[in-house]
């Protein structure tokens, strides 16, 4: 009687058992087939989001934002005035502008953005200053020299000569005080402490695509959009943004810095 109560319990026991066993190899299967499946693909070719190619990419007169850019810098590398960025792109911050924007350089009305208004499309270092090899580098320069004459902006002898990676200009010493003078005719078009590392700066604007920009100073004596003359005080020289009192004043043509001595009577 005992065997006959006992034999059911232990049936049912091992049917149990049965049944977990064989959902174990169910589930073990189903894990096996999902991991010995290929990988998911992901497509990484699509353009993010927001940052879709301008039409005007690359095209002469037109400039894509690079990190570290502001409105003023970008007006110094293409020889356009901020205030005219500001204008034709509509912009409200000159301090804002987004890491791929593309902004116009060159006036819109512009026949033709090389021939109105050159600007420099791609980086200085991928185009050389140097002449051309069996070239004269006196007649090289002599038709751009031609295009603009400065005087001295200041007194003092040259520190520091220019050099086209290292330094963008010249350096000229003085005292704090000492006069800067506009090196050429010219419109007003930086005047302030508005790019990192020059301190307080004035940038003239002259025909030609030219521009001069004159750094480090005390004192600014004159506005943005005003007009003055060659040979104006346009600044006192001092030391702000730099360890010692100087003048750095650069010349660049289009955008591109050039040497200021080139266009600099002789002492």
């Amino acid at each position: 009687m005992n065997e006959s109560v006992k034999s059911p319990r232990l049936s049912w026991r091992v049917v149990s058992w049965c049944l977990v066993g064989a959902a174990v190899l169910a589930t073990s299967a189903c894990s096996t087939r999902r991991v010995a499946g290929p990988a998911p693909v992901v497509d990484r070719s699509a353009p993010v989001a927001g940052l879709k190619r301008s039409s005007n990419q690359d095209q002469p007169g037109f400039y894509t934002v690079r990190p570290g850019d502001t409105l003023y810098r970008i007006g110094m590398d293409t020889g356009q005035g901020w205030r005219d960025l500001q204008l034709w792109n509509a912009i409200n911050d000159p301090n804002k502008v987004e890491v791929g924007q593309v902004l116009r350089v060159a006036p819109p009305n512009a026949a033709s953005a090389t021939a109105a208004s050159p600007v420099v499309t791609e980086p200085v270092a991928s185009r050389p200053l140097e002449p051309a090899p069996n070239t004269s580098p006196a007649a090289s320069m002599a038709p751009v020299a031609s295009a603009f004459t400065a005087v001295w902006p200041a007194n003092g002898p040259i520190t520091m000569a220019f050099d086209e990676t290292k330094n963008k200009g010249i350096s000229i010493a003085g005292k704090a005080g000492d006069p800067v003078l506009a090196a050429a005719d010219g419109r007003v078009v930086v005047s302030g402490a508005v790019i990192r590392g020059l301190g307080n700066l004035v940038v003239l604007q002259h025909p030609n695509g030219f521009l001069t920009a004159y750094a480090h100073n005390q004192n600014l004596l004159v506005k943005e959009d005003q007009t003055v003359r060659q040979g104006q005080r346009i600044a006192t020289m001092g030391s702000s943004d730099s360890d010692t009192v100087r003048l750095h004043f650069e010349v660049r043509r289009q955008g591109k810095p050039v040497d200021p001595v080139a266009f600099l009577p002789k002492r």
